[in-house]
């Protein structure tokens, strides 16, 4: 299958894998995913999809880490910054070791460093999914952030741990030392990369924006979407890990976003293509997965002899193991880290034995699991074939479907009966921040005058109406109800009235939007409510500002 053929049959699917998902709301949409790609290619035994490894992670890595970096609130992830890196690291170091050294015993002809390396590809969680599946239950808001920014750094620290294990097997060399240096090195030099290619990015779109405000949109949204394999390419070429680049260019650019709050075309444009580009990139690799489930259940037959139900008994094996170090994790070292913030003065609750379980069964392994699996080279530097590969994948692969229908089946059950209080946090932040952004836009209008309006002014009695049409504004947003029609005695009087009503609230969810932003950067409110908030003031605005090219154009461009 060409190139070409692949990619437009990824795209049917995934928009048909769409419509699917609205038709049966209960199941997750990456399993229907899977099941979609595996039915579309069953008659043909699997699709033989070559993708070039280095590609594969090229392709579909930085985006997904970028808009990972780019998406999280990072006031809770520098809250639960304790507990989140506990899970990002210590249980990546230790599914690693565990997971290795137990597929190297339950398989012995599995050289340890390709164990290790199954291990690597294990440990990255996919928040994504268990969205997919949570979104109709009551998931408690501190264990979505904290599985979130576990989420985060685990897809880099996983595979930064993978990208040793295939140096060791290619190379047959490992020193712990070594790689210890090497690993600093890597990270310390991606998140450098990172960074300053993100402020390069940021000077050079506040120059063009500056020169440019209108034409330079579409140029600018095309480049920030470049911006995440421009930054993996140069840190790899560098000798640093171009994940973690991508992680922290996402971050830093979320952070001068906070100061482009009159931009709203541009974050309109940028929000909408990053919801398409991650979903679709999302989709896209479990319904690769899906594609080639046949012809990955073949080849992982093929390097067992043992049989399929042996085989089958040891993915679920290696699955158990998985969520059994999660669990034995998360109720020792992650209930310590989360009881020490407690004791230091920072409000974290303590975790109770079943919202241990929903973490446990919230590890679902998904798009950067199999994109660690594929990612693997097929040959060896001598050219021979690399050992245990195909196996390595069918074990990824199984384990990604085990853990989604692991947490199909419990997530529900468990979370059955969670109080819906749990989101009362983030409501009452959302309800505070609307009623400081509608204070500033109403104290920003009283100190107004007519005079610093742009309007057509060909009345003795303007003051009279600026007054009226304020008083009428202000009152809606105290009330926040529909603004009454205004009455005039001719059309010019009431087409005057509703452009300077048009102006008015032009210039009152400006200073909404700014309050909101101000709100963020004291961390009142966190980066989830700032984007819905935010979004509902622009879409505003460009209503707003329809009202006024429309009024504008009727009366001749006056």
């Amino acid at each position: 299958m060409s190139t070409v053929e692949l990619v437009s049959l990824l795209l049917m699917l995934g928009a048909l894998s769409g419509l699917v998902a609205q038709w049966l709301p209960a199941a997750p949409l990456p399993l229907l995913q899977i099941a979609l790609g595996a039915i579309v290619t069953l008659p043909h035994h699997g699709l033989h999809v070559k993708l070039d490894p280095e590609v594969f992670l090229l392709l579909f890595i930085p985006p997904l880490l970028f808009a990972d970096g780019w998406r999280i609130p990072k006031r809770e992830l520098y809250r639960l910054r304790r507990p989140i890196l506990t899970l990002s690291f210590g249980l990546v170091l230790v599914t690693v070791l565990g997971v290795g050294y137990f597929v190297h015993w339950l398989i012995p002809g599995m050289p340890l460093s390709v164990a290790f390396a199954l291990g690597a590809v294990l440990s990255p969680t996919d928040a994504v999914a268990v969205s997919a599946i949570t979104r109709r239950l009551h998931l408690p808001a501190e264990l979505q952030h904290i599985l979130e920014g576990e989420s985060l750094f685990n897809d880099a620290s996983g595979l930064v741990a993978l990208k040793f294990a295939v140096v060791a097997t290619l190379t047959g060399v490992f020193s712990l030392r070594a790689a210890g240096m090497d690993l600093v090195w890597m990270a310390l030099g991606g998140v450098a990369v990172g960074a300053a290619l993100a402020w390069l990015f940021v000077r050079l779109r506040q120059v063009v924006t500056r020169r440019l405000p209108e034409d330079a949109i579409l140029h600018i949204v095309v480049l920030l979407l470049l911006l995440p394999f421009a930054t993996y390419t140069l840190a790899e070429r560098l000798g640093v890990s171009g994940i973690l680049a991508a992680v922290a260019c996402g971050i830093t650019i979320n952070f001068a976003d906070l100061e482009r709050s009159e931009h709203v075309a541009e974050r309109m444009q940028q929000q909408s293509a990053w919801n398409i580009i991650e979903s679709t990139f999302n989709g896209m690799i479990f319904l690769l997965l899906g594609l080639q489930l046949p012809a990955i259940i073949g080849d992982g037959l093929q390097d067992h002899p043992g049989g399929a139900w042996s085989l089958l008994g040891k993915v679920v094996a290696v699955t158990l193991v998985l969520l059994g170090l999660r669990w034995l994790w998360m109720s020792v070292a992650v209930r310590r880290s989360m009881h020490t913030a407690r004791r230091r003065g920072r409000q974290v609750s303590q975790p109770t034995p079943r919202l241990v379980a929903v973490a446990t069964l919230a590890g679902i392994r998904g798009a950067i699991t199999l994109a660690g699996a594929l990612s693997i080279p097929h040959v060896l530097a001598n050219g021979s074939p690399f050992p245990g590969r195909e196996l390595l994948v069918f074990m990824a692969s199984g384990s990604i479907v085990l853990t989604l229908l692991v947490a199909v089946v419990g997530l529900p059950l468990l979370l059955r009966h969670q109080p819906d209080e749990a989101d009362a946090p983030r409501q009452r932040e959302m309800r505070e921040a609307r009623v400081l952004a509608a204070q500033a836009a109403v104290e920003t209008m009283e100190s107004m005058d007519a005079s610093e309006t742009t309007w057509p002014r060909a009345s003795l009695h303007d003051d009279v109406e600026y007054a009226e049409v304020a008083t009428r504004i202000a009152l809606e947003y105290h009330r926040r109800i529909e603004a009454h029609t205004p009455e005039a005695t001719s059309a010019a009087e009431m087409q005057r009235e509703h452009r300077l009503e048009m102006a008015l609230r032009l210039r009152c969810l400006q200073a909404e939007r700014a309050e909101l932003y101000r709100l963020r950067r004291v961390h009142r409110i966190n980066d989830h409510s700032l984007r819905e908030l935010v979004q509902e003031v622009d879409l505003a605005e460009v209503s707003v500002r329809k009202h006024l090219q429309g009024t504008h154009s009727q009366n001749g461009g006056l």
